[in-house]
């Protein structure tokens, strides 16, 4: 019974992570993500419901769309594949409970500001605006967390990396931190709690750091040039949920 559960909770996450794909296609482009069906994006000819099984039509079509040959990309069995390993992970975290659907909301949410930030380096207001007071209402009514630790992550979430891109374009007059990472930390900041932060910001420092040096070393890039923080701190709350407890306890025992 345990293994269906398992296996149901795979196919709800990768069934998500299908209209995920449609999400971080149109929502940059504000067009709706109801309708029109979906479609190649070549030739424009709806999918055929056989041709849209998560993960299992980009195997049998060979990547190509059965009309008009046009290449599929990578990018939408990864989206699924990656949903549904997060919805499986959850599951066997929280149970089948209201817990287990709102962390998955949340990083249903997440997995769309990573791949339109990493497509066109911006993340969308109709996202994070709305997805602050949601979250930090569901954490505190929902998850339990303490109301004055939700509100008081909101308000450091935003006004820490408000402050550091104030800073930051004072000292070298250039942005270098546009307002929706700011609004995303606000968000996960509200919906974690404020302890969260530090693990978020270290994580997402370090591993955005790395890959940006990396980067910048195999394309000879300048410095100046930077790889946007969204999917690193959307990384960094997803390794909370599940790692986040340990680090705290870890913190709390170095001191």
């Amino acid at each position: 019974m345990l293994f269906l559960m398992n296996c149901f909770a795979f196919i709800f996450g990768a069934a998500i992570g299908s209209f995920l794909n449609v999400c971080i296609f149109r929502l940059p482009a504000e067009t709706s993500i109801a309708k029109p069906p979906s479609q190649c994006p070549y030739c424009h000819h709806p999918i055929r419901y056989r041709d849209n099984i998560p993960l299992i039509s980009f195997m049998l079509l060979h990547a190509r769309c059965r009309d008009c040959g046009g290449k599929i990309s990578w990018r939408y069995p990864l989206v699924e594949l990656i949903t549904a390993l997060l919805a499986l992970l959850l599951f066997l975290k929280f149970g089948l409970t209201l817990s287990f659907l709102i962390y998955f909301i949340f990083t249903a949410v997440l997995i769309v500001i990573t791949f339109i930030d990493l497509d066109h380096q911006i993340i969308p207001d109709i996202l994070t605006l709305p997805g602050i007071p949601i979250f930090l209402l569901a954490a505190i009514f929902l998850v339990k967390i303490p109301w004055s630790e939700a509100l008081i992550g909101l308000l450091i979430g935003g006004g820490l990396l408000f402050t550091i891109a104030l800073v930051y374009e004072f000292i070298t007059k250039r942005e270098g931190m546009g307002g929706g990472d700011i609004k995303l930390l606000a968000m996960i900041g509200g919906f974690l709690g404020w302890k969260s932060l530090i693990f978020v910001l270290l994580f997402s420092s370090f591993s955005g750091a790395i890959v940006g040096i990396t980067a910048m070393i195999i394309n000879k890039q300048d410095m100046k040039y930077a790889v946007p923080f969204g999917p690193f701190l959307s990384a960094a709350a997803v390794a909370y949920i599940f790692w986040g407890d340990a680090f705290i306890q870890l913190l709390v025992m170095g001191y």
